[in-house]
This record gives structure tokens, C-alpha cells and sequence, in this order.
């Protein structure tokens, strides 16, 4: 989080992109105009983004699909092989059949356990020729990663959602592949503006694409509560029936919830889900009078502003509330993590966010969750197994580093970098600039193991990508905001640190546009990329 502004800041800028006159980008061109003007001999093994540890291109060695081509997996790649081929099928039009055993058809082969050691649990080989595909991994989430890349050597109208009659090439040469940091994540806020799980399902699909493969759901604010809990039932019933500006609102049933874990795994994506206490919790409060220090109920409130609730730290009711909420988000989620917050708690009192802090994380503990939460949960010397994300702008925190000296790992979001609602520049119809105008370039050149003074590169987790809603009301605001920037991101959390150069970058990234029009992505076009 996050934000010191006023309301002042919100302003004209809950707007859609329509209103303003910007255009259709998602409709600008087809997928296959898009290529033409491309230029189908600039795509290489080169070109991916995220950008690999090794790629060497060989042109002479394209494979071509064709409707006799067929994906053979091996046992355990299935889940993968099946996800492939559904990827391929709308825009080909070829069958694809996912088979055991190849007998002399041109395949797609998924190999599982014969990789290259180096690769590890996320990374992949991919092998390029004219008699085929081979993609090897150690784990069906390095299948997952190796097969993002595999669709980025297509034709960009590869992502078409209809039948388009062309050749579909599949460049040629060798890749071999693995993450810099394991924590590659994306953070989007349900909270100020409640999003329905398709709409949800929509990003994660999108985000899968850049071997991101953590999704952060922002569940509760002062605004909204989003996720249905049984012990407590008037959290969502009461709590999550506004938002920001007013409007309906919303929340996730429990199942539906579970739907959504589901199917972040099948994207090979693992949800954390927020409960941010013990400030921003005015909806809580709001529904039930018993969470407030004098038992009166606050209004619900549809404004920005931030600081001033507080749960009652000196209630046996706010732990036991606490209690049910972790209990029942912990057995909705698979996941090893729960994020409990702690950011711009500034209606609590120091000594008393202290006496919270170590009565809810053996809480967190006693659900068989770890912790993660906004790097203010540091002063509070967490657990070391905890991950204090940091969010602000400046390169030092005496907190962070010490928690990091202790043996924490850091997760870098700062939000001058790493914030995807902060405006482009002063003319953005959406997002806010409280931590200043955050252009592409800006996004991009910034090194999570230098950023803060005291944390180095093996202290970092990694980096998540947040995206706060107050100013986005669907996906076409969601994908603005998000892209291209996001693509930066997913970069600086996988590719090694030596091949972090923004010229190259820009290059590749202009690319990816032609890809985005295809999927229906309304992105930024900035100025600042030579857009093809």
C-alpha cells in the first residue's frame, strides 16, 4: 500500500477509456495484420519476454504445424499437453490430439524429468527443429513456463480466439531457461472496486503468460470485503455491498472463492489472499458494532481515504474474529501463505500495533500458514519463514534490513517502480501519482537487489506488481493500466540480471503489441516503444 493523498486525488479519474476518446486498441488491426506488418522474419528465440538465460536462434531449423501435428506428454505433463493444445486449437484450427506414444507424426513432445539440472522446479529446455517440438522439464510447472515460451516463437494471431487461414511457424533454435527469483508475483485489489471471478479469471490468464506465478488478492479494505466468512456472515452480506464512488459492490462466495484457487493452479498460479488489519478494516467494523473500541458502528464509507480505522487492540472479540477469518481463509487455501497487511496502521498506536501484531501472526501459525504482509510487519520482528513486502520509495528502511539481516526475504514493490495504477504521465485518464508518474522506461530500470540499502540479491524473495483499484472499474482498465508494464516486471523477477538492458528490452517488448491486439489486450502504447 501505499498512499498518502486526500480525496482530492481521486478526481475525474474513475473514467472509462471510451469517455475520454481513446481507442479500441484491442481492435486496432486483426492478429494477422498485425504480423504481416510485423514481419514474421523478426520473430526469434531472441525475442521472448521474459528474456531467457540462454537462446540461441537457428532460422534453418522452423518446425511447422499442421493438422497432422500431434502434442505427445508423458506421464504427468497431461495437465499441460491439454492447456497447450487449447491454446493452439481456436486459431489453427487443427485438432492437436494429446497422445502417449508418437508413431512417426510431427509432434509437439512435453518431456518430463530430463532436463538439464540447472533448470530446476520452474525452468525448461525448448528444442526447435524442422521434425519437431521438444520441451523438457523437471516439474509440470517448468512445462508451464517452457510452453508460455513456446507460443511467443508463433505467429502473434497464434492467440486469435477464430480459425486463421495462414502458416503457423514455429521458430527455430534452443532455449534454455530458468527464474532469477522464485516469488514472480502480481498483486490486484478486489477491495476499492470488486472485480466478478470472470473478470478475475481474465488477468490471471494474462498474467500467466509472463511466468508470473503469484496472484495476490487484495480481499478486504475500508471500502469493501470480498470473501465470504460463515462465522461472520455480514462481513460480505454488509461490509462488501459498496465500493469506491459507491455502486453494488460484491464478494466471492466461499465456492466461488475455491473456483478461483483453482483455477490460478491450473495457470500453475498460487493465490495469497489479504485480510489487511489493523487499519483499512473499516468494512469489518462497519458490520459488526462489536469490532469498534466504543461499539458503535462507522458508516460505510466509498471515499480514498486511508489511516484512520483501527480494529481494538484491547478487545478479546478482535482476536477471535481474527481467528474465524484466518481459520476459514486458511482451509479455502492451498497455498503456503496468508497476507495479514499492517500498512498505514496510523489510528493505532505504536506500542499497541506491536501487541497486535504478536497475537495475530501465532494465529496465522496456528492454521499452518506462513506470513506475508506490508514490510511495516517487520518492526514487529516477525517470524524469520515471514515475507515483509516492501512498498515505499525510498531506498532506505532500518526495519527492513534488520528483519532481512535476521533471515527474512524481502519482496520488493516499490511503488515509484512497481505500482501499476501509478500514472503514465499527466495526461493518464486513470490511476493515481501520489508516488509520481511511473512510464514504461521507469518501470523497467530498477534492480530489486540494489534498490534498498542492506538487502542483497539473496535476500530477496522477489517482486510483485500491485494493482490498486480505485480508479479501474473493469478489464479495459485493468489491462491499461497493467500493460505494458507489467511485462517489465515479470522480466526483472526471471531473467538474469545480466541481461537487463532497456534498449534491448524496448525492442522486444514492441513485439509483444502485436500479441496483445490478438488476445483483445487494450494496452498503453507509449511513446517510448516503437510500437510494430
Amino acid at each position: 500500500m501505499r498512499k498518502r493523498l486526500s480525496r482530492a486525488v481521486l478526481g475525474a479519474a474513475v473514467v472509462s477509456l471510451a469517455t475520454l476518446g481513446l481507442p479500441a486498441l484491442a481492435g486496432s488491426a486483426t492478429a494477422a495484420e498485425a504480423d504481416r506488418h510485423q514481419g514474421n522474419t523478426e520473430r526469434s528465440v531472441t525475442d521472448v519476454v521474459p528474456a531467457p538465460v540462454e537462446a540461441k536462434a537457428d532460422a534453418k531449423a522452423s518446425f511447422q504445424l499442421s493438422p497432422y501435428t500431434v502434442i505427445r506428454a508423458d506421464k504427468g505433463a497431461n495437465q499441460v499437453a491439454d492447456y497447450l493444445r487449447d491454446l493452439l486449437r481456436p486459431a489453427t484450427g487443427y485438432r492437436l490430439p494429446v497422445v502417449s506414444k508418437n508413431w512417426g507424426a510431427p509432434a509437439i513432445s512435453l518431456e518430463l524429468g530430463h532436463a538439464d539440472k540447472r533448470v530446476g522446479t520452474e525452468g525448461y529446455q525448448l528444442d526447435v527443429s524442422r521434425h519437431g517440438v521438444t520441451l523438457k522439464a523437471n516439474t509440470a510447472d517448468g512445462l508451464f513456463t517452457g510452453v508460455q515460451t513456446l507460443r511467443q516463437l508463433l505467429p502473434s494471431a497464434i492467440d486469435a480466439k477464430s480459425v486463421q487461414h495462414r502458416r503457423w511457424t514455429v521458430s527455430g533454435g534452443s532455449i534454455l531457461d530458468y527464474p532469477r527469483f522464485g516469488y514472480r508475483g502480481a498483486m490486484l485489489d478486489v477491495a476499492r472496486h470488486f472485480f466478478n471471478p470472470d473478470q478475475v479469471k481474465t488477468y490471471i490468464d494474462q498474467i500467466a503468460q509472463y511466468k508470473i506465478n503469484t496472484l495476490h488478492l487484495h480481499l478486504a479494505d475500508d471500502q469493501g470485503w470480498r470473501i465470504e466468512i460463515k462465522s461472520w456472515p455480514r462481513l460480505a452480506t454488509y461490509g462488501g455491498q459498496t465500493q469506491v464512488g459507491g455502486g453494488k459492490g460484491g464478494y466471492y462466495t466461499q465456492e466461488q472463492y475455491k473456483d478461483l484457487v483453482a483455477y490460478a493452479a491450473s495457470r500453475h498460479i498460487t493465490v495469497v489472499p489479504e485480510i489487511d488489519m489493523p487499519g483499512h478494516t473499516n468494512a469489518a467494523q462497519a458490520s459488526y458494532a462489536e469490532l469498534n473500541c466504543d461499539g458503535v458502528a462507522p458508516p460505510l464509507r466509498t471515499d480514498i481515504e486511508v489511516g484512520y480505522s483501527s480494529l481494538c487492540i484491547n478487545k478479546d472479540i478482535t482476536y477471535k474474529f481474527l481467528d474465524d477469518v484466518i481459520r476459514e481463509i486458511s482451509a479455502l487455501t492451498p497455498g503456503k501463505y496468508v497476507n495479514i497487511g499492517g500498512d498505514e496502521a496510523h489510528a493505532t498506536k505504536p506500542e499497541d500495533y506491536l501487541t497486535f501484531e504478536r497475537k495475530v501472526q501465532p494465529i496465522v501459525a496456528k492454521y499452518g500458514k506462513l506470513i506475508t504482509g506490508w514490510h511495516d510487519i517487520a518492526k514487529s520482528q516477525p517470524p524469520t519463514s515471514a515475507i515483509p513486502q516492501f512498498w515505499d520509495t525510498v531506498g532506505t528502511n532500518a526495519d527492513v534490513a534488520a528483519a532481512a539481516a535476521r533471515g527474512n526475504k524481502i519482496l520488493f514493490s516499490p511503488a515509484n517502480k512497481a505500482y501499476l495504477d501509478m500514472q503514465y504521465n499527466k495526461d493518464s485518464p486513470l490511476g493515481l501519482h501520489w508516488a509520481g508518474y511511473v512510464e514504461v522506461k521507469d518501470a523497467y530500470d530498477w534492480d530489486p537487489a540494489t534498490y534498498l540499502q542492506g538487502v542483497s540479491e539473496s535476500q530477496v524473495a522477489g517482486v510483485e506488481a500491485p494493482l490498486w483499484s480505485e480508479t479501474l472499474l473493469n478489464n479495459d482498465h485493468i489491462e491499461y493500466m497493467a500493460f505494458p508494464r507489467l511485462a517489465g516486471h515479470a522480466e526483472i523477477g526471471w531473467s538474469p540480471k545480466s541481461t537487463h538492458n532497456w534498449d534491448a528490452y524496448r525492442a522486444r517488448l514492441a513485439k509483444q503489441g502485436p500479441r496483445w491486439t490478438a488476445q483483445g489486450i487494450d494496452f498503453y502504447r507509449s511513446p517510448q516503444v516503437d510500437w510494430k
